[in-house]
């Protein structure tokens, strides 16, 4: 059997063989090749931890991935989920160079706000929404619109 990081060496290839192609064809793919590669990992995981202590820190290590199984393997599923935090890193790159910018509000109130603006901003592309094309809708909309009504303004519905 591979070593644990030989597996997770050979998803990461999956994934990088990959990259760019249609939701259909990642869903193919990986339930295809990642799928067994996942599996034999778990196999791997249960028989190590069956040979430890539970005072044992990797004991302890393997107990939080396997309870977490599940959200690990997640992305055999759903095309959307990434196996990398890259796309994550390079959304926030964007708000590490506004920083000192940032820096410059006159409260916690408007430090708030810019962050609030910030997630709508990062939330609207991959979504493929044009943020100010959206801005501009929701302030258009949002003065004559009930509460209970909001739920059309998300940008995600």
């Amino acid at each position: 059997m591979l070593h644990p990081s030989a597996h997770i060496d050979a998803v990461f290839s999956v994934e990088c063989d990959i990259n760019g192609a249609s939701a259909a064809e990642l869903l193919r793919v990986q339930r295809q090749a990642s799928a067994p590669l996942f599996a034999a990992l778990g196999i791997w995981l249960r028989a190590e931890r069956a040979k430890l202590s539970r005072h044992v820190a990797i004991a302890k290590a393997i107990d939080q991935m396997l309870s977490r199984w599940l959200a690990f393997t997640r992305l055999l599923d759903d095309e959307r989920i990434c196996l990398t935090n890259d796309a994550a890193e390079r959304a926030l790159r964007g708000l590490a160079l506004g920083r000192k910018p940032s820096l410059l509000a006159d409260s916690r109130l408007g430090a708030r706000r810019a962050a609030l603006m910030y997630t709508l901003i990062r939330t609207a592309k991959p979504n493929n929404v044009d943020p100010r094309t959206w801005f501009a809708d929701v302030l258009a909309r949002i003065a004559d619109m009930p509460q209970t009504r909001f739920r059309e303004l998300l940008l995600w519905d």
